[in-house]
This record gives structure tokens, sequence and C-alpha cells, in this order.
């Protein structure tokens, strides 16, 4: 069993932590509110004050934050931050979502500091975080990857080796994009078929059967005619991450349409829509 740091208890990473320490390994956690870490502490887990004092001594270092900011801070503050704690010979694992300019920095900087280093963000919400059913997208070298297999296995069932540093947390950006253009398209039909005399229900049945539309789509237009759901995806991450993709992509006029997608989740939060699920973005529409 391994000796594992893991950094930032949010809502996945609190369930991604409990995997590992239900696996066996030794888990030593640490969250900017550090009254997270209890329910973790009492299932066996160690606490530390810093990402630094947090990293010293662990064989692999993970890490689900917010934003590139949360990122930054936990990883390259010069006092603070695990790459001035971590040993030579320990793994650095990123699975935030997190833009493609911070993370190359981030591997750029653990090079510097001798430090293997590698990006394995996923794709699910917490009932997959739960279970242990994540999927993974890994981007690093062949070496990194098999080092950390055992232990993404412990968090997913589904592991797919992207390429270089980068290239996965591209992979996660254009997946997270493809998802909320989805949604936000299946708003306006949702909202669109009842104003045709349509019951909304019946028309999404028949659409949904068809090889248009994915099954996210689908489950997302049955989201938005229940009404209100847990925020599994919320608005303003995904408004984040969209900001990500487009910058990934060169900017607007290379993306236009994941741009116009970002607009409207950003109107969504200025609606005060931020902290609902991805597809509160009906609720910006004028009859949603």
């Amino acid at each position: 069993m391994a000796n594992i740091a893991f950094l930032g208890l949010g809502a996945m990473g609190t369930r991604m932590a409990a995997n590992l320490l239900d696996a066996g390994h030794a888990v030593t956690v640490w969250n900017r509110t550090a009254a997270r870490c209890a329910p973790l502490a009492e299932k066996g887990a160690n606490i530390s004050a810093t990402p630094h004092d947090a990293a010293r001594g662990a064989e692999f270092v993970l890490t689900m934050l917010r934003d590139d900011a949360a990122s930054a801070q936990v990883w390259t503050d010069p006092q603070t931050g695990v790459f001035a704690g971590m040993d030579k010979s320990a793994l650095a694992i990123e699975c935030s979502t997190l833009s493609l300019e911070h993370l190359r920095h981030l591997a750029d900087v653990a090079t510097r500091h001798g430090l293997q280093f590698m990006d394995a963000p996923v794709a699910g919400s917490r009932p997959q975080a739960e279970a242990g059913s994540l999927i993974f997208f890994a981007g690093g070298t062949d070496e990194a990857l098999a080092r950390a297999k055992p232990i993404l296995s412990a968090m997913g069932g589904t592991i797919h080796p992207a390429g270089p540093d980068g290239a996965a947390m591209a992979i996660k950006l254009a997946v997270n994009t493809l998802y909320a253009t989805q949604t936000a398209v299946m708003a306006e039909l949702v909202s669109m078929l009842p104003r045709q005399g349509l019951d909304a229900a019946s028309c999404l049945a028949i659409i949904g059967a068809t090889p248009a539309c994915s099954p996210a789509a689908r489950v997302a237009g049955e989201l938005m005619l229940k009404g209100d759901t847990p925020p599994l995806f919320p608005v303003e991450l995904v408004e984040k991450d969209l900001g990500y993709a487009v910058s990934a992509a060169g900017g607007p006029a290379h993306a236009p349409v994941s741009e116009q997608v970002r607009a409207r989740f950003a109107a969504a939060i200025q609606q005060g829509l931020a902290h609902e699920q991805l597809t509160a973005v009906i609720k910006t529409l004028p009859d949603g």
C-alpha cells in the first residue's frame, strides 16, 4: 500500500480520498477549510496544516482543486506549497480541471524541481466519485502512468492514456465543453416544444431514441423537466471550464460557439444561479 497525500476536499476530493483509504492506502489530507478533514480523519486519515507538510514523505501527491488560482497556491507557494515539500522520488498527480496554460506551467515547475508530474482530470460527478467509478484521462509519461495506475484504479473504473503533459486536460476541457453545449441547446428545445402545443416529456422520449441525442443530453433534458436537482456540476464551474476551453482554442474567434455557450452560463451566474446544477441554464430563457 502507498503513502498518499490528498489535497482539496470538496465534494469530489472527499469521496476520492475516502476510496483511497478504503483501498488500504495511508492517506494524509489537507484542505483550506480544515473542518472538512474531520470525516476522513475518522476513517484513519492523517491531517496536515499545509500542503507542504502533507507532501513531505508521500509517494504520491494528488490534488482536486477549484481552479488555477487554488492550484497555484497549493503547488507553488514557496513556503507552504507542495513542490517545496515533495520528495524527489514522489509522483505529483493533478486531478483538478485547469487551464492548459496553468497545467503546463505546473509541469515545467515540477521539472525544474526534478519531480515527476502528470495530469489526471476526471469525468464523472459525486455519485461516480463515491462509487469509485470515475473516468480518468491520464497525461504524462508511460512511466508516470504505470506508477499511478494502482492509485487511480482505487478511485476510478476506467483510465484513458491521453499523451504527454496537458493532453489529458485538453480532452477534459473538450468533454466538459461538449456536455455544456448540449445542455444549453437542450434547454432551448425543452422550452420551445411546449410553445408548439407539444408535451415536452413525450417529445424528449422520441428525440432521446435517435442517434442525434447523446445520453448526457437526454438526461439533461429530463432533469430540466423534473425541476430542481442537486448541484452535481454547478453553473459557476461550468462557466469556468468553458473559459479555459475557449482560451485553449485560441480565443473566441477560434471557438465562437463555445464562447456563446460560456456567455449563457455567465448570464446564469448574473441571475443568481451560480451554485445551481448546470441544467439551471434553462432559467435564463424568457419562459424558463
